[in-house]
């Protein structure tokens, strides 16, 4: 049976990336998949996004926004957690003032180096059926804060159907961070009137496995993370399609220790170091002779004192007997 290893997932920093004269002159649309777990951002030219990372900025209180930390720039996320704001509230975008520090960090990396704009169209997803009023505001920080030339709004989901070449009938379920969409597509068109919205997504997933865990293994209550649960529920997860016939086959013991994953948590050991006689007994004498030097220290000092104290002694009695003389 394999014993699987936890992957340490650690972010390195996104590279800026070079801005051509081509794309520059062309004015290439970008396009940003703003999801609510992580943004991917790359021009419409290329088969693959530029910049992929975690939709999240970490800002401690009293620093100034320059000083905030964005996507990839965090290193270790478990570390600042307690600091991670999102713009998202429920997939739906609510904090206007983490996503301009997440569009300034994704136009930076691209490379866009103009002045005071960003001179090119913008495809950006947002969630099913986003409010009105969401994607005012939206177009109003895209026009008014980096002067876009257009702007085009669009689902992920509906973009994966048509791009995996289905335009008769099917339905899409989306698996967002946050929430999972249900859209019909009758005869290439999406059915909204007829979509579902659950409000069950990975982060919930993510948080019942790891309370699953830390409940069956208190011992190791620290040492299971939230990264790490999220990394056991991608990498050793799976869909039921029949979720009773599952049960049934995982109450056979043969096939639980067929399939079931064990998984080995880091072992950090203690550096144990392995002292002979002659380093203990020279130890010993490091000992003994810092204990004499701190005694003769102290021997000295309450020497001195009582000579200062037998100097002030002295001087009262040359006093009195000054004052003695005088009578």
């Amino acid at each position: 049976m394999p014993i699987f290893n936890i992957k340490e997932v650690r972010c390195i920093a996104d590279v800026i990336h070079p801005y051509s004269e081509a794309v520059r002159l062309g004015r290439v649309p970008i396009v940003v998949d703003n999801g609510s777990s992580q943004c991917r951002v790359g021009w419409a030219i290329d088969d693959e996004p530029k910049l992929v990372f975690r939709n999240v900025v970490a800002k401690q209180r009293g620093k100034k926004e320059i000083e905030a930390q964005v996507g990839n720039d965090i290193g270790n996320i478990e570390v600042v957690r307690w600091l991670l704001k999102t713009q998202f509230d429920r997939d739906v975008v609510t904090q206007y003032d983490v996503q301009e520090q997440i569009f300034d960090y994704a136009f930076a990396h691209l490379g866009i180096d103009t002045h005071g704009c960003v001179d090119h169209p913008i495809v950006i997803t947002e969630t099913l059926c986003n409010p009105n009023y969401s994607r005012q505001l939206m177009s109003e920080l895209l026009f008014e804060g980096y002067h876009v030339p257009g702007i085009a709004y669009g689902i992920d989901s509906l973009f994966s159907f048509y791009r995996n070449s289905h335009k008769g009938d099917g339905i899409i379920v989306s698996c967002g961070n946050q929430v999972t969409h249900v859209i019909p597509v009758l005869e290439g068109l999406p059915r909204f009137e007829h979509g579902r919205r659950i409000n069950v997504g990975g982060s919930q997933l993510t948080s019942f496995m790891h309370r699953l865990l830390q409940l069956k293994y208190p011992g190791h209550f620290s040492a299971i993370t939230l990264s790490r649960a999220e990394n056991f529920v991608h990498e050793h997860t799976y869909v039921a399609t029949n979720y009773a016939e599952e049960l049934a086959r995982w109450a056979d013991v043969d096939y639980y220790e067929e399939n079931v994953h064990k998984i080995q948590l880091p072992f950090n050991p203690l550096p144990v170091v392995g002292a002979s006689s002659e380093a203990l007994k020279e130890r010993r004498q490091q000992q003994i002779k810092r204990l004499q030097e701190m005694n003769a220290k102290r021997r000295e000092e309450k020497l001195a004192a009582d000579e200062e104290k037998l100097r002030q002694l002295c001087s009262i009695r040359e006093i009195l007997e000054i004052g003695r003389a005088h009578v």
